[in-house]
């Protein structure tokens, strides 16, 4: 393994664990905050049990995402410092809000975790309320400083030189807003999943089934929610692509010839040597309308574009392939539960429905995982896309391998901790909080 290799692989273990704690972290006060408004309103003890369990879960993730989030920091100036030199100044307005927000945040949850009988009821319940607002913030923020990388604004560059710089245009450049709906409907999508199917499996084992049951319906509804809604924002984000990133889209659909009526591709493996998918289902003028809103438009393909600027095509189309499988099934689920909730009550109580919920734990997260894998995989050669080459951007210090092998050890062990500390979250409900409360 290189030194660019290593300082690539490092960055990319960082952020997939840390999309995960940091989507958790995102999403969970939420939840959180539903359970103890319906405790607020109804007074039932199983609410604040559930409240009271999933805030000691919020402040697991609120540590780990700290941690993690603040390993990247480091990395990005330690593995990429001529990227931080130059975008540094002009990037940095939505990281400096992003530790503002994270500020806020820290207070808030210290708040919440020890207001119980201290605060006036709903002044705590609105602390809850804090920390998910100012934890989506923080998500939105750094999801716009990644969105600069893909579509690069407020300077001027010249003579390799970046100049007349303004960092409030730079923040709210072209790629924010889809990327940032996008990923904030993932959040909730994956989190929603993998919290239903784990209270679901414990439904199914029968113990402190009322507890699970109120923790899965808020979790299920949210998850299942974002689901159904998440196709509206991929559109939106595959239009920016089409727009601004045409060899993004290309190498996402394999698509290596220029055409109009362009076929949507669904599966195949992408031969790169003779140009051609094999083994695909195609969907004549899908790709066009997904494109470009028009059947009949032509869409640009990787003929088109120099081969030296060619994204990895066959890691881009898998990841997409895979972040829209794992989309599509989480949407079947989802339009049964909701058929269930109004229709067919009786399927709320078969063990069928739950079952679908405990094998859809992973989906969300594996979606979220594939999505990023497209986001930088796609974008690549290019760290600032179109005008600095990711290899133009890697440290000349020598030894990064160990590094990476340094940094791998330290993540599986911090994910190790987690699952553990959740474990015994879950096998500890019965003692800790489904009890009687007054």
């Amino acid at each position: 393994m290189n030194d660019f290799i290593a300082a690539r692989s490092q960055m990319a273990l960082s952020l997939g664990f840390h999309i995960v704690f940091s989507c958790i972290g995102m999403v969970m006060p939420f939840f959180m905050a539903v359970a103890h408004y319906m405790w607020l309103k109804t007074d039932r003890a199983v609410y604040k049990n559930v409240t009271k369990a999933w805030s000691k879960g919020v402040a697991i993730f609120f540590a780990t995402g700290a941690v993690s989030g603040t390993v990247l920091s480091f990395e990005l100036g330690l593995l990429w410092p001529e990227f931080m030199k130059h975008a540094g100044p002009i990037f940095g307005m939505p990281f400096s809000l992003e530790g503002t927000a994270f500020f806020i945040e820290a207070i808030a949850l210290g708040f919440f975790l020890y207001g119980w009988d201290r605060f006036n009821k709903w002044f705590h319940w609105f602390t809850g309320v804090i920390v998910g607002v100012s934890g989506l913030a923080s998500g939105i923020l750094v999801v716009a400083a990644n969105a600069w990388m893909n579509s690069p604004a407020g300077f001027d560059f010249a003579d390799g030189k970046y100049l007349n710089i303004d960092p409030v245009k730079a923040m709210f450049n072209d790629a924010w807003f889809s990327q940032a709906l996008h990923m904030t409907i993932a959040a909730f999508v994956a989190t929603g999943f993998a919290v239903a199917g784990i209270h679901a499996l414990m439904i199914l084992k029968g113990k402190n089934v009322l507890f699970h049951t109120r923790s899965f319906q808020i979790a299920a509804i949210f998850g299942c929610a974002a689901a159904l809604v998440q196709p509206f924002s991929g559109d939106i984000s595959a239009k920016d692509v089409a727009r601004r990133q045409p060899a993004k889209l290309a190498a996402m659909e394999a698509h290596f010839h220029t055409e109009r009526s362009a076929s949507l591709i669904v599966g195949g493996i992408p031969d790169e040597e003779n140009k051609k998918v094999d083994y695909a289902l195609k969907l004549p003028g899908f790709l066009s309308f997904l494109a470009h809103g028009d059947f009949k438009s032509e869409v640009k393909g990787l003929d088109q574009i120099p081969a030296e600027n060619h994204p990895p095509v066959a890691i881009t189309h898998y990841a997409f392939q895979i972040m829209v499988g794992m989309g599509t099934a989480m949407m079947l689920i989802s339009a049964l539960y909701f058929t269930a909730l109004w229709k067919k009550k009786k399927w709320l109580e078969s063990k069928w429905l739950l079952r679908l919920f405990v094998a859809a734990t992973p989906l969300g997260f594996i979606a979220v995982e594939a999505g990023w894998t497209v986001t930088e995989v796609g974008r690549q050669p290019w760290i600032i896309n179109g005008i600095m080459r990711t290899a133009d951007a890697v440290t000349p210090m020598p030894g990064i391998a160990y590094s990476f092998y340094l940094f791998t050890a330290v993540y599986v062990s911090l994910a190790c901790v987690v699952v553990f500390m959740l474990y015994r979250q879950i096998k500890m409900v019965g003692k800790l909080y489904d009890k009687p409360q007054s």
